[in-house]
């Protein structure tokens, strides 16, 4: 019997055995082929303008890592936000869906008696989380969510929305030193577990991120990547705290213009360095040439920094172009060209429904999809089909616009002095796009037909969102709900 356990053989087959096991697991990752089953990554940046990175037009500092990714992937440079503010945007993003289905029309507002404050994310919208884990995809999401105030119910939790991991903050935004949130409450999770750690935000949605990459890095993963940056609070590391439970928010005010840019630049660069190191990591565990990753910002330039590019007219809640034109860039080293770039028109409902492409898995039928595929423009260099391309702007203080887009037209509608929440005042403006991109020169007058035609369309669009629109708590016209 001794003899049998310690043969030298035995011991050298089992040894072989053990060790073989061990290096298939390690090497399980870089065996898969590019293109099956990839892993995907969504960065997310907050606030940033069309010209918040170097290779988009920053005149002020530069983005290597950024650029980086931009010179060795591709650039979409008619890439637009859903929404013109943050929650909007998110619903679009993780549905597929414009974000009226979900009846998310607004931000998500952090005062208890808003009318939009009770809001949120619902259970029975389908997100790309959720598809991607039916899959055999591990999921995650580090940072900003903004769907929902779990302390108003469980349901807006993001764990209720496909998440596997969810490392980050509920409300629009935080104290990047303390942590809390724009309702004046500690807003940074594990899980469902509140979690008081030291860190500059930004640092640590990096550090989790790099987390999930290499713990996941043996299976299929989906990444999303929520920045708060550049978003206010305005701190950079080392500032103070400026925002507290015991003395509320002390906002920031610049001495001057220089001092402005410096606190821009400030945020900006530790997202520069995270998504290089993102990159670097992906190379390093030899994921680079099976992972796509997608990099853009939620809505166009909040007033704190000028990120915003002198093209395009508006900024962050402005349905001009500015408000939701926005800088992307895709990345996935053997798949996609480096160094091309494509003014195919996107906008971010189109996100999942090319993550699930990619992943090969099939798109929802019970609740079908707004956006499109954009795997041929990525891959192939492609166009896809014309289509309209809508836009409803909901203020915090219930005033109402609209656009949509079609070729080279663009409607416009405001409601100036109209009671909140309402669509009364209507106020028509149409341009033309490919030539006045600044959208300067109202065309009303001189295309009536055209105005009236687009109108139409833009007012079926929105009814049709309405028609089956997933019910919500509150809201400007409500009667108490």
């Amino acid at each position: 019997m001794c003899d049998r356990i310690f043969n030298p053989a035995t011991i050298l087959v089992l040894f072989s055995i053990v060790l073989n096991h061990g290096m298939s697991s390690s090497l399980e990752a870089a065996e898969r082929q590019p293109g099956d089953r990839p892993n995907l990554i969504v960065i997310m940046v907050d606030d940033m303008g069309y010209a918040g990175v170097s290779c988009f037009g920053n005149p002020y500092f530069k983005t290597p890592e950024i650029d980086r990714l931009a010179n060795e992937g591709l650039k979409l440079t008619d890439f637009h936000s859903s929404g013109t503010v943050c929650s909007p945007t998110r619903a679009g993003l993780l549905t597929g869906r414009y974000q009226q289905r979900a009846g998310i029309e607004a931000v998500i507002h952090p005062v208890s008696n808003h009318p939009e404050h009770r809001k949120g994310l619902r259970k029975i919208e389908n997100t790309f989380a959720e598809q991607l884990k039916q899959a055999g995809y591990r999921t995650g999401l580090i940072g900003k969510w903004h769907q929902g105030y779990p302390h108003n119910t469980s349901e807006f939790h993001p764990d209720h929305h496909g998440f596997d991991t969810f490392i980050g903050y509920h409300s629009g935004n935080i104290d990047f030193i303390s942590h809390v949130g724009d309702h004046v409450k500690h807003d940074w999770w594990h899980g469902r577990t509140e979690t008081h750690e030291t860190g500059y935000s930004t640092h640590l949605i990096n550090r989790y991120a790099l987390q999930f990459i290499k713990d996941n890095r043996e299976q299929p993963f989906c990444l999303y990547v929520a920045h708060e940056a550049i978003h206010n609070p305005v701190q950079v590391p080392g500032d103070p705290v400026r925002r507290s439970e015991a003395e509320g928010w002390k906002r920031w005010k610049p001495a001057n213009k220089a001092e402005r840019i410096e606190k821009y630049k400030g945020m900006t660069l530790p997202i520069d360095v995270g998504v290089g190191q993102i990159r670097q990591t992906l190379v390093d565990l030899r994921l680079d040439q099976n992972t796509f990753v997608l990099f853009f910002s939620d809505n166009g330039p909040a007033r704190d920094f000028p990120s915003g590019s002198p093209q395009w007219r508006g900024g962050k809640g402005s349905v001009y172009e500015g408000g939701h034109r926005v800088p992307a860039i895709a990345w996935w080293p053997g798949k996609i060209k480096a160094g091309t770039s494509s003014n195919t028109p996107a906008i971010s409902i189109d996100v999942m429904p090319t993550l699930l492409s990619l992943a090969k898995v099939k798109m929802p039928e019970e609740r079908p999809l707004d956006g499109v595929d954009l795997s041929p423009v990525l891959l192939k260099q492609q166009a896809v089909a014309k289509r309209p391309l809508f836009w409803a702007s909901l203020s915090n203080n219930g005033r109402r616009s609209e656009a949509m887009r079609h070729g080279p037209w663009k409607l416009v509608v405001q409601h100036p002095k109209a009671k909140p929440g309402t669509f009364e005042n209507e106020k028509i403006e149409l341009y033309r796009l490919d030539l006045d991109p600044g959208e300067q020169k109202n065309r009303v007058k001189q295309e009536p037909e055209q105005a009236a035609a687009m109108l139409k369309q833009l007012k079926d669009w929105y009814q049709d969102t309405q028609s089956t629109a997933t019910p919500q708590p509150g809201g400007w016209l409500s009667k108490g709900t």
